[in-house]
């Protein structure tokens, strides 16, 4: 399993359910896959299970793999025994982190209801949560005259506002939201600073 899985495949692996959060910092990932089990959601997020579990515990103090079987003593709340109810019997948490300035790290978790997971299947879904994380890596071309654009788009100011900030004609702030929606792949100015926001650039 040397090629890296598409989210298919991952579906394939994980069929109990799955949960992916990239280039997550202080309090939002930039992008999240749920597809954990609705029920056991709705469960987790009832009990504020997030405040002691022990995966989401381990992911922010490690990086690596683990299996839940190995954090399941340090587990006093029962969060990975009560998920084995929803069907998320065998279970493997993988977390990455590559010392970005962002301080952004990913994680993902993958669950089965039937058997542990092979060595080779943790690797390929190693190798997909880390592949995501390096797709999720925030453009760091952005000029700062960009950037200055995109917080005044941000915080709700027309263009004619935004030059005057800046001392500059309309037409170049123009100039500048054009060049960061082409680097932040945003069809409008808006969307382009949400992006840039979500990544912690703005």
């Amino acid at each position: 399993m040397s090629v890296v899985l598409d989210l298919h495949k991952v579906e394939d692996l994980s069929p109990a359910g799955f949960y992916v959060a990239l280039r997550l910092g202080f309090a939002f990932p930039v992008e999240e896959i749920n597809q954990l089990p609705p029920d056991w959601v709705a469960h987790y997020t009832k009990h504020r299970f997030m405040l002691s579990d022990p995966i989401i515990r381990w992911v922010y103090s490690h990086t690596g793999i683990a299996e839940w079987s190995e954090l399941a003593n340090n587990d006093p709340n029962g969060v990975i025994r009560q998920a084995k109810t929803f069907g998320l019997r065998h279970g493997v948490v993988i977390s990455v982190f590559d010392n970005n300035p962002e301080g952004q790290r990913s994680f993902g978790y993958f669950c089965r209801g039937d058997r542990d997971f092979e060595v080779a299947e943790v690797n390929a879904l190693h190798a997909f949560v880390l592949q995501r994380h390096r797709e999720m890596e925030p453009p760091r071309n952005l000029t700062q005259a960009e950037i200055e654009a995109l917080i005044g788009v941000k915080n709700g100011k027309r263009l004619k506002e935004i030059a005057y900030e800046l001392g500059v004609s309309e037409g170049a702030v123009k100039q500048r939201l054009k060049n960061a929606k082409s680097k932040l792949s945003a069809n409008t100015s808006t969307q382009a600073a949400a992006i840039a926001s979500s990544y912690g650039l703005i």
